[in-house]
């Protein structure tokens, strides 16, 4: 997904894609309306989420929509509603380039720095060139982020990088490993993948895939501008915690994760993916899906920007998410099936989960965080917490204060709020973990113990 996250966040996240991966080999049909929506209703009325669309769409076409919000701040929610998709524009992206080599203007096998300005100077490893390929399979070699991507506003972190900075960088990166060798997830490598194939087309990046993909599917709510009609059903972003969060803007990385949509527009946009023999784009999409490179795991796969997951009974789930500063998304469909399954909520919580389980309900929901009342603990007694705990040599949580305001913050990670449940336990809001920590027979703060999965890691006070 586009977001920032943090090491426990992603834990969470991926735990539960992958936790049935061997489970009972039952593809079965997806859940009625009713049950799909006492599933949101669960996570919403629990806090998890302010609200949720959920869309589903069969081989034959037919579709469903079912919603779920609470004090949303728009009209109720619906298929219109239209939400920051994040990295599932890393989908159209791929679309693009299979349009694009399909139309003959360019190959796979192409070196992305032959659509550069002349002089653009990318990173090479042993004599072998970053191709389009590399790319969209996320094995360029290529860091998940540059190191000069330092935001001014933590809040629209995207919104101030610029194309110079992003040449800059690329013009001194020395690759670590081969190209095409590795699985490592860049919203560098797909960005670049996005404004190289505009500078190819001669026109930005919208323009590009409204052509090539919006307006041949008939896509007329999704874009990257929001049209007035959109800006009418936006459903405002809300961060971990459930305060609102500013909508993100990404002029330079656009591929990587900039365009909005809403449940309806991404039913059309699934079901045509799921049916290589759809018009107009079935066959170009269908380009997309084909495994291409491993991926982090002996069960994935890469197609162009899709993951393909090989699950139960040796079913495929073809899939993609996508996260912003204020939402969480998830499309899919299954191979056996053809079944397509969309995710979209206005809460930067994952809903991978649901959209696992609604393609093949072997794949388990997450269980809902019980509900934690935070209480307010004074600015001395919260300064007994203070300081760094190693879990491992190379991993550590560092405990901060702001005013009367606890965080935590993971090795190489953003920091996260932490709420006071009782004196010595704490919970954060961003992911089910908590936090309890430690002392010797003096009452002094000796170390902490993180509780997330089912796990207890325990850290020692350096």
């Amino acid at each position: 997904m586009l977001a920032r996250r943090s090491l426990l966040v992603f834990a969470a996240v991926f735990a539960t894609v992958f936790a049935a991966v061997f489970a009972a080999p039952l593809l079965a049909q997806s859940p009625n309306d009713s049950t799909i929506r006492a599933i949101l209703k669960e996570r919403v009325d629990a806090g998890r989420f302010v609200g949720v669309v959920v869309g589903l769409v069969t081989r034959e076409g037919t579709r469903r929509v079912i919603a779920y919000e609470h004090n949303a701040g728009v009209q109720p929610f619906d298929g219109n509603t239209v939400f920051e998709i994040g990295s599932i524009t890393k989908t159209f992206t791929a679309a693009i380039l299979a349009d694009m080599v399909r139309q003959g203007e360019v190959s796979l096998d192409d070196p992305v720095v032959k659509f550069l300005p002349a002089g653009t100077v990318i990173p090479a490893r042993d004599g072998k060139q970053i191709t389009l390929l590399d790319l969209a399979t996320q094995s360029s070699g290529l860091p998940g982020m540059p190191d000069n991507f330092k935001p001014k506003d933590a809040t629209n972190p995207y919104a101030d990088y610029t194309v110079a900075q992003m040449y800059e960088f690329l013009g001194r990166y020395q690759l670590t490993r081969d190209i095409g060798s590795k699985y490592e997830y860049s919203n560098l490598g797909v960005g670049l993948l996005g404004h190289a194939l505009a500078l190819k087309a001669g026109k930005p990046y919208e323009a590009l895939v409204t052509e090539r993909v919006l307006k041949p599917l008939g896509m007329n709510d999704t874009r990257i501008t929001l049209t007035s009609a959109m800006e009418k059903h936006l459903a405002p972003g809300h961060a971990p915690d459930g305060a609102p969060a500013h909508n993100w803007d990404l002029p330079t990385l656009a591929g990587a994760g900039a365009l909005r949509s809403s449940v309806n527009d991404m039913l059309i946009y699934i079901h045509a993916n799921a049916d290589s023999m759809s018009r107009p784009l079935g066959a170009t999409l269908a380009m997309t899906h084909f495994a291409r490179r491993p991926g982090p795991s002996t069960q994935l796969m890469l197609g162009l920007a899709w993951h393909r997951l090989k699950g139960p009974g040796g079913t495929t789930l073809v899939w993609h998410n996508g996260g912003t500063g204020g939402y969480r998304t998830f499309t899919g469909y299954s191979e056996a099936t053809g079944e397509g399954v969309v995710v979209l909520s206005n809460t930067a919580q994952s809903v991978d989960d649901i959209g696992m389980h609604l393609l093949d309900a072997s794949f388990p929901l997450a269980p809902v965080p019980k509900q934690r009342t935070a209480i307010s603990l004074a600015a001395d007694v919260l300064d007994r917490y203070l300081g760094t705990f190693a879990i491992t040599p190379a991993f550590a949580l560092t405990i901060t204060r702001e005013g009367t305001q606890l965080y935590a913050q993971a090795t190489d990670q953003p920091r996260f709020a932490l709420f006071a449940e009782k004196e010595d336990e704490f919970f954060l809001k961003v992911v089910d973990a908590q936090v309890s920590f430690t002392k010797d027979s003096t009452g002094a703060v000796t170390g902490l113990v993180l509780h997330q999965n089912g796990a207890n890691m325990k850290a020692v006070r350096k």
